[in-house]
């Protein structure tokens, strides 16, 4: 089908209980694509997984028919770090991310690409794509996909340039990364995402620098902080400084109409949230029922002209 509305949608579900709850989760909620963090995010160690926690993920998958599942790596990890003790604990903690992603066989793995405090923007890039290189070394990735994330470029963080994006990429040729598209991270990086002018400027920028074809994923959320801010704040659907009709604009892209939309807004209050997934979801069904309506219209149309001509 040619649609022009993303076909997956999800969003950032919790793990408690078991990986397989977020799987559920995103079923009972009426979605077919989820991200997880497959261990606590904030800690250096993780709980070995077992077989049988990855044999009940992967059944649960099968019964729920969850079609995309994308692994969030670590916040500690910081694949650019200029301290060399620092960037050693990240590289072993993110190769540590690879090695659970395939366990579970999953389709995406999404990582910052962090923060180069000590040193340049250029010579961050280059430290990232080393580290990413040293901790895939001699790991069949399959058909797990890494994915680089741009940021809202706080503190020293590199990613929030489309062309830190472009470079990293370009310097780990084997590894087929891919880009994780954050909305509220590029508003408030300086990417003016209100008006249409401004969104499509973005993506031009974007398409130019890592192809939107590289983008399977995106990350949908509005942002609390003002354009251009440098820091990272997601807010609800529509709640935030983005906007309800350019959140709109963003899910009906054509050019992003391959990838999976995943919800990272607050879940707090649950009633929010939900409304969030409403939300996304009416984007979709609404295009699609345009579409649809279009599709009759200019059939109608034809029908027509081949009426008169038969007269």
């Amino acid at each position: 089908m040619n649609q022009s509305f993303p076909s997956r949608f999800g969003f950032h579900a919790p793990i408690a209980g078991g990986l397989h709850n977020a799987l559920i989760k995103s079923h009972e909620l009426q979605c077919n694509a989820v991200q997880i963090f497959s261990r606590n995010p904030r800690g250096w160690t993780a709980k070995p997984l077992i077989d049988e926690e990855v044999a009940r993920f992967q059944t649960t998958r099968a019964e729920t028919n969850i079609a995309t599942v994308v692994i969030h790596a670590c916040y500690l990890a910081n694949l650019a770090a200029a301290d060399f003790v620092i960037r050693e604990k990240s590289r072993l903690a993110f190769r540590e991310e690879v090695e659970r992603a395939l366990k579970l066989e999953a389709d995406y793995l999404v990582v910052h690409p962090g923060s180069a405090k000590g040193a340049c923007a250029a010579d961050g890039v280059r430290t990232c794509a080393e580290t990413l290189r040293a901790a895939c070394r001699d790991l069949e990735l399959k058909n797990l996909r890494i994915l680089i994330e741009n940021t809202a470029g706080q503190g020293e963080c590199i990613g929030h340039r489309f062309e830190h994006l472009r470079d990293i990429i370009a310097l780990c040729p084997k590894l087929n990364l891919g880009v994780c598209f954050d909305t509220a991270h590029a508003f408030a990086a300086g990417y003016d995402l209100r008006e249409e002018d401004g969104f499509h400027a973005m993506l031009e920028q974007l398409d130019l620098c890592v192809s939107t074809s590289n983008i399977p994923v995106v990350h949908f959320n509005d942002s609390k902080t003002a354009f251009a801010s440098r820091v990272d704040r997601h807010a609800n659907i529509g709640t935030g400084e983005i906007g309800d009709a350019a959140m709109r604009r963003i899910a009906t892209s054509a050019k992003l109409k391959h990838a999976a939309f995943l919800l990272e807004t607050p879940h707090e209050p649950h009633e929010d949230f939900v409304r969030d997934i409403a939300v996304l979801r009416s984007f979709i069904e609404r295009t699609e029922a345009q579409r649809s309506r279009a599709l009759r219209s200019l059939n109608g149309i034809k029908t027509s002209s081949a009426n008169n001509l038969k007269h």
